[in-house]
């Protein structure tokens, strides 16, 4: 093979943009004629709500960079300015096909008599209802802001939707002036209207603008438009100096709260006036400045995609079925001692592991339970089950993840519950987030203690178990077992992981055992055995992964990765990745599982991961990799990884120039999650095999 430079930024996709190409097929989701039109809604308000964190954090951090006068290039060869100055193209162009993608939607609800009639459409009726909801509802929790008169300016919240309004006093030759409305959360963004028939539903924003004035009595209104902000959020958090790190979380909400401004949208019909008073005030330039023509702020269309009486214009329900390694079970720990067990969610029901715990919770065999929390639910049984158990005197403990982004004031408060019910609980590692999924039950038995445990690639969140696919292991293994334990003693006691037997960590060693894999495969390709590497994960970017996945191309492995988002190696570049392909699934489960399978010479390994292949999870996290052993887990596993690259309805497949582009489609049509779905329905309702049969001995008849 001749030299290749395989550090050359030409072999390297940017990391932002390929994370735009995402958010853009999932926009293609919401533009496809083929899927009904609430769940067409569902992925155009996704692409806002993943807009919104990208901005928060992405452009927030390059921004930052940009103040500090900082040019390193990324893998891609670009400086964070050059990055900036693309995002901000593909970003618009992404907007004006989702503000057309959400028009075609609604016109053609309206057809079926759902409809969102502007301000200008309102009938008669439609006023006086508008009128007197403003007045009963409304109009009380507003609070008026006039944002040219008052120095320094109110705090505009970020996030929030503004009607901003041109005013003049009324009778006299005083200067107009910028003033605004927040809209409350405690509102709905659509209010109903009384229709003949179907739905009639006008918008919140519409609602206020049209009664401004009688919030600023005195003053005529010149014009008005809606507008938001997002703020910086990239807010670091000091967890090194030994200080209280639920307060240092406090502190980090608070001051993203204030936090420069780094994207100003706004209606496109908006006064020049109020425009350039906003531009100044936020201190943005032009290319942070996002005309919107449509509804702002799309992410309220969750209340439209939610609403009850629609289903028809929704997909059929999928609802999640008995684990197929369950069927037949009443009695976890029993089924544990005889196998390991496999659970595929949200195909496959969530209720076991809830079930384990709450057994683990309420049974007197039960003398430990340990488990990390990374996200959860408000009302979460997870939570509660752990609250009861230490309240009965068993020892609990929990890792609650404070650092989740988003979720951090949330999480506070479930550390300090859990606290309060008598659980020991920690707040992770300093300096890395604690991001591996573990529940581990240690009980007093006939035979003597043993430990039970949970591993998976999701959250421990049952709302999100039937909205994510997810993959996970309960097993019994003493080997594997005791390295949970031995995990939690790193969460807990500050030690080494040292002496694993199958679970290998991040940052210790999960990095270095992944590349091991992939050399190890290297090593194995012959003719009569070539090899193969077989990836599902959400995010690839690691320059050592991908470095090595080259490698692995060039020595003849066939590579098959199948990423959700972030991908920054280029498959089918001549001499570099010809035998790698990289296809995407977006489907109406979010894939979320990480699966890792290695031909290894026909001895075939399989590993589950609450890693992805980037750099901050393998060095700046505590995830972990732990192999699934079992024969006929494997095969299963196996399948379900096929079954991905089988996809030609749903699939998209990279390209060496970067971009995606629809799998064309098959003689026989294959969409991967329908397929695994009526997969797991037969073998949800299948009796197990082992299961006794008792059959009634009767009378021969002569």
């Amino acid at each position: 093979m001749t030299d290749v430079d395989l550090t050359s930024p030409a072999l390297y996709i940017n990391r932002e943009l390929s994370w735009l190409e995402f958010n853009d097929r999932v926009l293609r989701e919401g533009l496809r004629d083929s899927i009904p039109l609430l769940e067409r809604l569902k992925f155009l308000a996704i692409v806002s709500s993943n807009l919104d964190e990208f901005f928060m954090i992405r452009v927030g951090g390059l921004k930052q960079q940009v103040a500090a006068r900082l040019r390193k290039r990324d893998l891609a060869g670009l400086t964070p300015a050059q990055q900036l100055k693309r995002i901000a193209g593909r970003v618009r162009t992404m907007v004006r096909e989702q503000d057309e993608g959400i028009r075609d939607v609604l016109k053609q609800l309206a057809r079926h008599d759902v409809v969102l009639p502007g301000r200008h459409d309102w009938t008669d009726s439609d006023r006086k209802e508008v009128s007197a909801y403003f007045r009963r509802e409304a109009q009380a929790v507003l609070t008026p802001m006039a944002l040219e008169k008052i120095d320094p300016a109110p705090m505009l919240v970020g996030l929030r939707v503004y009607v901003g309004l041109v005013l003049q006093k009324t009778a006299t030759r005083e200067p107009p002036f910028v003033a605004a409305i927040g809209l409350p959360e405690c509102l709905p963004r659509f209010v109903t209207l009384t229709a003949d028939k179907g739905l009639r539903l006008a918008r919140l924003d519409d609602v206020v603008a049209a009664h401004a004035g009688e919030l600023f009595g005195g003053h005529t209104v010149l014009s008005s438009a809606a507008f938001r902000i997002t703020r910086d959020g990239d807010v670091a958090v000091d967890d090194d100096d030994g200080g209280d790190l639920l307060v240092a979380i406090e502190e980090a909400v608070h001051r993203r709260m204030r936090r420069s401004v780094v994207r100003l949208e706004i209606a496109q019909a908006a006064d020049a006036r109020l425009e350039k008073f906003l531009v100044k005030l936020c201190r943005v330039k032009r290319d942070d400045i996002h005309g919107i023509e449509g509804l702002l702020d799309a992410t309220a269309l969750w209340e439209l995609v939610n609403r009850n009486g629609l289903d028809e214009w929704r997909y059929g329900p999928w609802p999640p079925q008995r684990p197929q390694d369950l069927v037949g079970s009443d009695d976890i720990f029993a089924t544990l001692r005889q196998r390991d067990v496999l659970l595929f969610h949200p195909y496959e029901s969530f209720d076991p592991v809830v079930d384990m715990l709450e057994r683990a919770a309420d049974d007197s065999q039960t003398m430990a339970i340990k488990q990390t929390l990374y996200r959860t639910a408000r009302d979460s049984p997870i939570v509660a089950a752990l609250e009861r158990a230490a309240r009965a005197r068993k020892q609990v403990t929990v890792l609650v993840e404070l650092k989740a982004r988003f979720d951090e004031q949330k999480n506070v408060d479930w550390a300090r519950r859990l606290e309060e019910a008598g659980c020991d609980v920690i707040y992770g590692i300093s300096g890395h987030k604690t991001h591996a999924k573990a529940l581990l039950v240690v009980r007093r038995e006939s035979t003597g203690v043993r430990r039970y445990a949970h591993l998976g690639t999701g959250n421990y969140h049952h709302k999100t178990a039937r909205l994510y696919s997810d993959l996970a292991l309960m097993t019994a293994d003493r080997k594997l077992t005791s390295d949970v334990a031995a995990f939690f003693n790193v969460l807990t006691g500050y030690s080494e992981p040292i002496g694993l037997s199958k679970l290998s960590i991040a940052p210790t060693g999960l990095h270095r055992t992944l590349l091991d894999l992939i050399d190890r495969e290297i090593g194995a390709v012959d003719v009569t055995e070539p090899g193969l590497i077989m990836i599902k994960a959400n995010s690839l970017q690691d320059p050592e992964i991908i470095r090595a996945l080259y490698r692995a191309s060039r020595a003849g492995v066939q590579v098959r990765l199948n990423i959700r988002g972030i991908c920054c190696l280029r498959p089918g570049l001549e001499g570099v990745s010809e035998n790698i392909e990289v296809v995407s699934i977006v489907d109406r489960f979010l894939e979320h599982a990480r699966v890792y399978y290695f031909r290894n010479a026909g001895q075939e390994e399989v590993y589950l991961s609450s890693a992805d292949l980037m750099t901050r999870n393998l060095h700046k996290r505590l995830e972990f990799l732990f192999p699934v052993e079992a024969a006929v887990l494997k095969d299963r596993l196996v399948g379900y990884l096929t079954t991905y690259f089988e996809d030609n309805v749903k699939a998209s497949r990279l390209g060496p120039d970067g971009h995606w582009q629809a799998v064309p489609p098959g003689p026989t049509p294959v969409r991967a999650q329908e397929a695994l779905y009526r997969r797991t329905r037969r073998t949800g309702k299948r009796p197990s095999a082992r299961a006794p049969q008792f059959l009634p001995v009767r009378k021969k008849q002569s």
